[in-house]
This record gives structure tokens, sequence and C-alpha cells, in this order.
């Protein structure tokens, strides 16, 4: 696994997202490959107002399902990119059932199961656009950390431009050390040619 260094640390990252369980409740972290140095982390949320809401209401929807199933189901959906924290997850039960949209299902287990009312139904129902777009969201996260794309490239780039940028300013790259580099970089070019 390669890291990029920046003036900010380094970190594990391909294609400027932050690859794994990166994410710390309703936000995720994500590389602004904008900035100067290319690593530059800005924090964002995953959901925004309601979208948490919508989602759990239509995983319930699909199934009656408690908040552990839950933060399963949509680490799944996302190919494991993203997973709410439970300290986002069983408070927006709570406001779900405080709404008359879900209602705790009676059975034996300890655990506190939930089913859709007849009113969430209806609140799925008005909002089954937003709902689709969300759902198409979290499933092109999937599609994307699965996909094989140029994402590793433009890492491994950037991580020797970086390196190559550290020696300059940090003036240890006198004559000799260049002349490796450069013997070094382009015997690593014609590799890459006989590929």
């Amino acid at each position: 696994m390669f890291f990029a260094y920046s003036r900010h640390g380094c970190g594990k990252h391909a294609g400027g997202r932050w690859r794994g369980s990166r994410n710390w409740g309703p936000f995720m972290f994500q590389w602004d490959a904008s900035s100067e140095d290319g690593a530059r982390r800005t924090r964002r949320r995953m959901f925004d107002g309601g979208e948490l809401r919508l989602v759990l209401l239509k995983l319930i929807a699909d199934e009656p399902r408690h908040g552990y199933d839950l933060i399963k189901a949509i680490e799944e959906l996302t190919g494991g990119a993203y997973a709410p924290s439970p300290g986002v997850v069983y408070p927006t039960l709570t406001l779900l059932a405080d709404m008359d949209l879900i209602a705790e299902d009676a059975g034996e287990s300890a655990r506190r199961r939930f089913r859709i009312t007849e009113a969430g139904s209806a609140h799925l129902a008005e909002r089954a656009e937003e709902v689709a777009a969300l759902m198409a969201r979290l499933a092109a996260m999937k599609e994307a950390r699965s996909r094989p794309d140029a994402a590793s490239l433009r890492r491994a780039m950037g991580n020797l431009r970086q390196v190559l940028m550290d020696k300059v300013r940090a003036g240890e790259a006198g004559p000799e050390m260049i002349d490796e580099i450069v013997t070094a970089i382009d015997e690593l070019a014609r590799r890459i040619e006989k590929l």
C-alpha cells in the first residue's frame, strides 16, 4: 500500500477519497486533489438533512430491522465504503419512531427491531424520487469502490511527485542524486512501455 505524503501528514487513500472505513459518524473525509500539494483533507456529510432518515426508512420498509442490521445493510450497499455510526443511527431511529413513521416490532429478541407504519409507507411514497436517488448514490459508491480505474495510478504519480518535491525543497537532491532519480524514472518508463 502506498502512502500520500504532504505537509499535512500522510494517509492511505486512493483517487482522492479514503478507502475502507474512514468515516466518523455522518461524516466522510475526502482529499482535495485541486489543492497545491493534492492532499488537503476536507470533511463533508455523507447524508444531508433528512437523507439518513429516508435511507433507514426504506431499509425498514424492505424488512423489519434493528439498528445494527441497518448499519450493516448500509455498509453492504456501499461495498464497505461507508457505515454510519451507532451514535447517528439510533437517535435517527428514535426520531422516526417519534414521527410515527416506524414502530417497534414485538419480538422475542432483546434487540429493538422496527417495522414501517402506514404513515411511514406514505412518507416513502411521497419522497419516492429522493429515495431512489439516495439508493442510487449508495450503489454508485459500491460500484466506484469495486471498479478498477486510474485512481491508484494518479495516487502513485502524486506520491512520486511529492517525494521528488520534498527532496528538492530540502536541498537533498544534489547532481548525483538527480542523475540516479532520472535513471530510475527512465528505467521505469521503459518497463511500463513494455507491459
